[in-house]
Order: C-alpha cells, then structure tokens, then sequence
C-alpha cells in the first residue's frame, strides 16, 4: 500500500515524497481514510509508529478548503508538553508547503505578544497546551466557537500531568458538531471515559496492544547499586557503540548533576528539563539534531516530545516511577524502522517498579550479559554479599567469671565506704522587718538575690 490508494491530494502526495516516505505505517494506512470522512476517531498505538502524521496529513486536505477569521481557529490540537507541540508544528510545515494554511503555536515559556498576533490575523490550525490555551482564553485574546476539528494527542500523558479537568472544559467550549480525534499510546479507565464523553461513535484503531514496546529495541536491566551508577554508565557509553543517546533520569537535579559529570569525563553531553526556558530547551535539542552533542540527559518532561532520527540508546539512569513512561522513554529509540537499544539501571530498591513495568509490557525484561571485562560494580550488584558478622566470644567457665568479677566489686565496696563530701550550707534566708505591716506578707519578699 502507499499513500496514493489512501486519497490523499496530488500536493500533499508530492510534500510526502519529498520528506522521504514512501509507505504509510499500520496507524496511518487505518486512521487517515476514517479521518478524511469526517468521522470521529480513536487511535492506540505505540509511541515512534507515526501518530503524528496520521492525523496532520488528512487535516491538511480538509482545511485546505475553508476560509480563516480573527481569533476563531477552524481546528486545535492538544499538546501535553511544548516540545510534542513544536513537533506537530514542524510536521505541519513539512507536509503542508504546497497549502496555503496559517498555523499557530501556543505554547508556555514564550511571550504572549507574537502568539495574540497570529491569532488576530487568524489561523487554519492551532497547536496548543492546555495551560497557555486556557489563559488566552480567559484573556478573551480567542473564540473556540469556529473550531470544527479538535484533536487531543497523548491522551494518557494528559492524564499523567493533570490535564483532564482543562480538556473537559476546553471541549466544553467547542461546537458540539466537529469532528474528535483522540490518540494515546495507552488507554486508561479515565482516558475511556473521556472518549465516551467528547467522543461520537468513534472508529477505534489498534495497531500495537496498549503499552507494549517496539519490536525492534533490545531491552536489558542493569543490576547495579546507586552509587555506582554513574561509572555504570560512562562504561556502557565507551564499550556499546553508542553513537547518539538519551539518558533519562527521574528528577530535574540528577539530570544536571549527571550531565555536568559527564562532562567533566570528556564525552559530549547535554541537558533538558522542565525548569529552563523554552529558548533553552529548543537550543539544547537544536545542538542535539545537529550532532554537536550526542548524549542529552533528560527527564519526564522529554520522554514523549523527542522526535530524533538515528538516537542509537536509551538510558534509563533511574527506573521510573511510572511504568507508562518506560513505554514512552525506550520509544525514543529504534525509531522508523531502525534498531535501537534499551538500558534500565536497577538497584535494589527498584525492584517493584521493575516488575510494575513488566506486568505491564508483559515480559520479563533479561538482563544484560556483559562480554569481556566486566565492571567491577555490576558483580557488587548482582551478587549481594553477606555481612560480615562478628565473631562470637568464647564463653568462659564459671570460676574465670567470678575472678574477674571479684576484684570489681570490691572495688565497687570500697567506693561505696568513703566519705561523702560536705554538702555547703544553703544560706539562711533574711528574716523580714517589722514595718507596721500586718497584712499578707508577698512570697517574693522571701527571696535572696544571693541564693
């Protein structure tokens, strides 16, 4: 199958042959027919199998017929994060060259001003985070009212960062004749209510079974104590034939520490995360894209918004808390067709996040076999030594105990005999003065200032 039998138009066709493709994925040979008939849609797929395109694609034929007013966006797409909305802009641009259609990106991070612009001129599509969207909202700077195609992308992450309550309300806005379109990786309980909710007998789309990982990455787990997970790490970057990768880590301070670390032992290494600014993000992610950089040390806030061609590893320095997101973390990898690899460091007390995570990929994830010189803190990991116990004291006979004993207690005796010393008399206190008063005498006139 190729994209021509999926009746998309001749100028869409010609801006996907010039991005390279020539075949669409399982998700976009099912969702793009269904979504060009105006119907409404629910697609599960795993993360790196071309969600994406398989909505911006038919919504670029769709808008190409319509006309765009003042504040009132003809389509939105939800983002959980800035770097996913950045990402469906850029593919926006890709495939959407031979159309004439205004975007607009709405993200947090950025000022306001170009943002309102844009939206005033009017725009075919609006990509944006709930956040930002619902603070212009309120600002009055747009009107949902004209929007007839939404699209709510990463469901679950929605959920994940507590964005359900800001959807609802955002769907509460919309027209009710448009046409929904609702992707996740995974399908929560919360996730399916939603649907059942916003959603009009939608088609239902599954590729992958939910939370399952790509075929074509090989996953290990790392046995290894937490202090040695860095030397772990720099030795699996020098001896795996890493050639780009991504190493994620679960709190914002270890993401720097980590990636100064790496630094300072001469590899190539980045950082992003949730408290730089978006100017800061995009320029570590640029440096990355472009190869100045071949290790970006991330956390949470990356894990679905990375879309890099050719990131050969994935790290995960910490297991994470959540197991959706180690779907979402490895999914960075083996990417388009390609083959990619999969480390978790696991410590002792990761133990139940380990086998949360394999309950739900459903396998057992093997462990790493190393070849040739192993590190010396993987053989501290895998085989917990005992502790050492102390020796036990040879128990004495009863006689040995009461020779010892002896001299002791008549020491203790002698003590007890000597004198004690002389407590100092307490000083008498000063007897009142007769004054004429016959009254109660106050206790204070009692007291000395030289006790």
């Amino acid at each position: 199958m190729s994209f021509a039998d999926l009746g998309l138009s001749d100028e869409l066709l010609q801006a996907v042959e010039a991005a390279g493709y020539t075949e669409p994925t399982p998700i976009q040979a099912q969702a793009i027919p269904p979504v060009l008939m105006m119907k409404d849609l629910i697609g599960i797929a795993q993360t790196g199998t071309g969600k994406t395109a398989s909505f911006v694609l038919p919504m670029i034929d769709i808008l190409a017929h319509g006309r765009r007013r003042a504040l009132m966006p003809r389509s939105l797409i939800l983002e959980p994060t800035r770097e996913l909305a950045a990402q469906v802009a850029e593919n926006f641009e890709k495939y959407g060259k031979n159309h004439d259609l205004k975007m607009a990106l709405l993200i947090g991070g950025v000022q306001m001003g170009d943002q309102i612009k844009a939206l005033s001129e009017g725009v075919d599509v609006l990509i944006a985070t709930p956040g930002r969207l619902m603070d212009l909202f309120e600002r009055g700077k747009i009107l949902l009212t004209g929007c007839e195609l939404l699209v709510i992308d990463e469901a679950d992450r929605m959920l994940d960062m507590g964005f359900i309550p800001d959807i609802e309300s955002i769907c509460a806005k919309l027209p009710t004749n448009r046409q929904t379109m609702l992707f996740s990786a995974t399908m929560p309980p919360p996730i399916k209510k939603l649907s059942d909710k916003f959603l009009s007998n939608p088609k239902y789309i599954e590729v992958a079974r939910p939370a399952t990982t790509n075929i074509n990455i090989v996953q290990y787990k790392v046995p290894v104590t937490a202090r040695k997970k860095r030397e772990m790490l720099r030795h699996l970057l020098r001896t795996d034939n890493v050639s780009t990768a991504i190493v994620f880590c679960n709190r914002k301070t270890t993401v720097r520490e980590l990636a100064k670390s790496l630094k300072q032992h001469g590899f190539g290494a980045g950082e992003i995360h949730g408290d730089m600014d978006q100017s800061s993000r995009i320029g570590e992610l640029d440096r990355f894209k472009a190869g100045e950089i071949n290790i970006l040390c991330a956390s949470d806030v990356a894990a679905r918004g990375l879309d890099v061609k050719g990131v050969s590893h994935v790290f995960n320095f910490d297991t994470p808390w959540h197991p959706d997101d180690y779907v979402h973390r490895v999914g960075r990898t083996g990417r388009g067709g390609a083959r990619g690899r999969a480390f978790t460091f696991v410590t002792p007390e990761d133990a139940e996040a380990v086998q949360n995570v394999e309950k739900l990929t459903g396998g057992e994830i093997p462990l790493f076999e190393f070849s040739g010189e192993q590190p010396a803190e993987a053989a501290e990991a895998v085989e917990e030594k005992p502790k050492a116990q102390r020796p036990r004291r040879a128990r004495k006979d009863e006689g040995a105990e009461r020779a010892e004993a002896a001299p002791r207690q008549e020491a203790k005796e002698a003590r007890s005999e000597e004198p004690r010393k002389e407590r100092r008399p307490r000083r008498s206190q000063p007897e009142p003065v007769d004054d004429g008063w016959n009254g109660p005498v106050p206790e204070f006139l009692h007291v000395s200032a030289l006790v």
